[in-house]
C-alpha cells in the first residue's frame, strides 16, 4: 500500500480493485452518464427553470472534473507528460466549454450566439471520457478477456460515433432545418446515413451539416471496420494458444508447445501432443 499522499492519490485513481478505487471508478462513470444525458436533454423544448437547473447540474458536475483533473495531476509521477496525455487532454476537453461560458464574461469578452453554439456543440466530445475505462481489461466488476475488451472498445467506437455526430448535426441544423427539433431527430438521420438506408426525410441544409455528414460517414466507414479487424486479429491469435495459468504471473494463454511461461519464466505445465 503506498505510504504518501500522493501515492495513495495516484493508487485509487487507478485502483479499481479496492473498495475505494471501486467507488470512484463508479462515481466517475455515473458523472459522465449524467453529462452526456445533460446535453442530450437540453435539446428538447424545457421551462426556463428546467435549463437553469440543467445547467447548476452541470457546473456541479465539471466540479468534480476538476478536481479529478487536478488530483491525477497532482499524483503523477511526470507532471508533463500527464499533461500531454490523451486521457488528459480529454479531461481537459470536458472542462473548458463550461469553463469558458463562467469565466470568459468575467474578463470582458462578450459571448455571441455563435461562440456559445460552438461551445455547445463542443461538449460532445466530453463522450470520450468513457475511453479511459476501456483502456485495459480491469474494470471495478473484474477482469475481462482481451477479446472482450476489443469487443466492448467496437461499442464505445459506435456510441461515439452515433453520439458526436447526432450532436454535431443537432447544433449545426437545428436553427435552419425544420425537421431536426432536437437531439432524437439528429440521432435518427444519423443512423439513416450511417447504415445508408436513406429514407430522404431528413438531409442537412446548412454547408457546416453536409460537412458533418461527410465526416460522420468516413468516420464510420474507417474506424468500425478498423475495430472489427482488431477482435477479428485477436480471435486468430488465440486460436493458436492454449489456455495454462502461469502459478507465479498469472498469464492465462501460451504457445500450444510452450514449458516455460514468456512473461516471467515460470515452468508451466500443460499436455498437448509432441511432432
Amino acid at each position: 500500500m503506498p505510504n504518501t499522499f500522493r501515492k495513495t492519490l495516484q493508487f485509487y485513481l487507478i485502483d479499481c480493485k479496492t473498495a475505494l478505487g471501486k467507488i470512484i471508478d463508479i462515481f466517475i462513470i455515473i458523472l459522465n452518464l449524467f453529462i452526456c444525458l445533460l446535453l442530450v436533454v437540453e435539446t428538447y423544448p424545457v421551462s426556463e427553470a428546467t435549463r437553469q437547473l440543467l445547467w447548476q447540474l452541470e457546473v456541479v458536475i465539471v466540479i468534480f472534473f476538476i478536481i479529478e483533473y487536478v488530483a491525477r495531476l497532482y499524483a503523477s509521477q511526470n507532471r508533463l507528460r500527464q499533461l500531454g496525455d490523451v486521457y488528459s487532454i480529454i479531461d481537459l476537453i470536458a472542462i473548458l466549454p463550461t469553463l469558458s461560458v463562467i469565466f470568459l464574461p468575467l474578463i470582458g469578452i462578450t459571448l455571441d450566439f455563435g461562440f456559445i453554439r460552438f461551445i455547445r456543440a463542443f461538449r460532445t466530445f466530453r463522450i470520450f471520457r468513457f475511453l479511459r475505462f476501456a483502456a485495459d481489461g480491469d474494470f471495478f466488476f473484474g477482469s475481462i478477456t482481451p477479446q472482450l475488451l476489443k469487443v466492448t472498445r467496437l461499442f464505445l467506437t459506435i456510441l461515439m460515433i452515433f453520439f458526436i455526430s447526432s450532436g454535431l448535426f443537432f447544433y449545426v441544423e437545428s436553427d435552419l432545418n425544420p425537421n431536426v427539433k432536437n437531439f432524437g431527430d439528429a440521432f435518427y438521420f444519423t443512423v439513416v446515413a450511417l447504415t445508408t438506408v436513406g429514407f430522404g426525410d431528413i438531409i442537412p441544409l446548412s454547408d457546416a451539416g453536409k460537412w458533418v455528414t461527410v465526416l460522420m460517414i468516413l468516420s464510420g466507414i474507417i474506424l468500425i471496420p478498423w475495430e472489427i479487424s482488431q477482435i477479428v486479429k485477436e480471435w486468430m491469435r488465440m486460436a493458436t494458444k492454449k489456455e495454462a495459468i502461469c502459478p507465479k504471473c498469472g498469464l492465462r494463454y501460451h504457445d500450444e508447445d510452450a514449458s516455460h511461461c514468456k512473461s516471467c519464466g515460470q515452468v508451466i505445465y500443460q499436455e498437448y501432443d509432441g511432432g
